[in-house]
């Protein structure tokens, strides 16, 4: 691995983790584009380049921790002194609750769907549809945008079913989640906090356990850790900066720019796409 190639992708992931534009997304794009610049292979599928996936993916998980600290805090210590009291209609109670309902089915619908979204990595024409699917789901969720609810079991499946189905590359699991979150009643940063904090253990099982049970551990000594750093502290800042950046927006402005920027960006790839080929 080189430390271009790492950097890059650290950057990608950091920026377009958070963002409602698709990680999975920019990165088969980027790897089309290298590929036609240098001729070369962006991303191979080996040990070392499993291994660095996990790491920038839990680089962009550190960012969120930071970042949500102070609401983690409250959530769990919530949650501990309701169970204690038998308080179980305690708001910190309730959202981790519906935190792990969310997680639940999310695990359910990426278990039967995982292996078809893992062979549409590589096509990348199926993968900017998918980016303008996500487009229009973000815009129709403001088109729709209901009056504002309190978070319920239902809401929570629902976004549950969404993170799940954003296994397939194109569909943006932070753009899906908080498109049904506001579908049903929550506000854009409600629903982006919630988010944003459900990632936490859909990226720990995401990128811990799965991937390594396909690691080769005996092949870490050979591994580029220089460019495996670099490529972490990309993801962690550019993460960090974007989950700053997003929820601010979302203070005042609505998901229809981001919705936009998928259907240009989709529309531009499946055009170098089809030229690519």
């Amino acid at each position: 691995m080189q430390t271009l190639q790492a950097a890059i992708m650290g950057a990608v992931q950091g920026i377009s983790e958070f963002l409602p534009i698709s990680s999975s997304a920019h990165i088969v794009f980027t790897s089309v584009v290298y590929k036609i610049l240098t001729g070369g292979n962006f991303q191979n599928v080996g040990n070392e380049e499993i291994f660095f996936d996990i790491l920038i993916h839990l680089s962009s998980l550190l960012a969120v921790i930071i970042f949500f600290f102070k609401d983690l805090k409250t959530l769990i210590s919530g949650f501990f002194k309701s169970f204690k009291n038998k308080d179980y209609k305690n708001v910190e109670f309730q959202t981790c609750v519906f935190i792990m309902i969310s997680t639940f089915v999310t695990c359910i619908v990426a278990f039967f769907i995982k292996d078809i979204a893992h062979k549409l990595t590589e096509n990348p024409l199926i993968v900017s549809i998918l980016l303008l699917f996500t487009g229009g789901v973000l815009f129709v969720s403001e088109k729709l945008n209901t009056k504002e609810k309190a978070m319920n079991s239902k809401t929570s499946i629902l976004i549950g079913i969404a993170q799940g189905l954003a296994v397939f590359p194109g569909l943006s699991r932070s753009g899906l989640t908080i498109a049904t979150g506001i579908l049903n009643g929550l506000s854009r940063v409600r629903a982006a906090r919630y988010s944003f904090i459900l990632s936490i253990p859909i990226i720990i099982l995401a990128s811990m356990i799965y991937p390594l049970l396909e690691l080769n551990v005996s092949e870490i000594s050979t591994f580029n850790f220089k460019a495996m750093a670099i490529g972490c502290a990309m993801s962690f800042i550019t993460g960090f900066l974007c989950i700053k950046f997003f929820m601010k927006f979302l203070e005042k402005f609505n998901l229809k720019c981001f919705a936009y920027y998928c259907w240009i960006m989709g529309i531009v790839m499946i055009f170098v796409s089809l030229n690519a080929v």
